[in-house]
């Protein structure tokens, strides 16, 4: 069983979708208990940093889930918003994030961007996976889809799961031990993303 955490952010439902075409059982569940005894975590989300954070404090969710990571090393998966949540903080706002991953989260800085392209940076992008990691997806030219004004900076590149390009190059994913996490949205890039999901559906 797959437990997608449920605090008013992103799209549960067509993460759910994917995973049932993919034939593994998904509950989206904002009960902390059910949180606790997870076996897999899925952290999506939609929106500001602090407003997540927030949300999670406020329904109970983060304490449960910062033992079910650190503590019973419950395999987890941030998308998007719940990607940034997995690090110390972000430009964005004030409220610390997990800190699972070191890293912080930053602005797209758009004086090295140039005029021609847009914040937030929303399409397709391809994306290189790198080698070794978990959660690399071995499919021939990756394309995945983003909308994000902010992105992950790593303390430590060893723990960039995959890169992409908006003008320079970014940690589009990160992986540290237990801990994963994809700057796009793996639920609307078609076959792209439910590869994602099927590898993590199978660590």
């Amino acid at each position: 069983m797959i437990t997608i955490v449920d605090y008013d952010a992103g799209n549960p439902r067509s993460i759910i979708n994917m995973l049932a075409y993919l034939g593994h059982r998904a509950e989206l569940t904002g009960d902390p208990d059910r949180i606790a005894k997870a076996d897999r975590l899925i952290l999506p989300g939609v929106g500001k940093f602090d407003w997540g954070m927030g949300r999670l404090h406020e329904k109970g969710l983060a304490a449960p889930l910062d033992e079910a990571v650190t503590a019973r090393k419950v395999p987890m998966l941030g998308i998007c918003l719940g990607a940034q949540l997995l690090t110390r903080g972000s430009e964005e706002g004030e409220r610390p994030g997990f800190g699972w991953v070191p890293a912080r989260t930053v602005a797209f800085d758009r004086a090295r961007i140039g005029a021609k392209l847009k914040v937030p940076h929303i399409g397709w992008a391809d994306t290189e996976w790198s080698t070794g990691c978990r959660l690399s997806v071995p499919t021939a030219d990756p394309r995945y889809y983003y909308v994000h004004s902010f992105h992950i900076l790593c303390d430590d590149p060893a723990t960039e799961l995959c890169r992409a390009t908006h003008g320079y190059g970014f940690a589009a994913g990160v992986e540290r031990d237990n801990v994963f996490g994809v700057q796009f949205h793996p639920e609307k890039s078609l076959s792209f993303g439910m590869a994602v999901l099927r590898q993590f559906a199978g660590l």
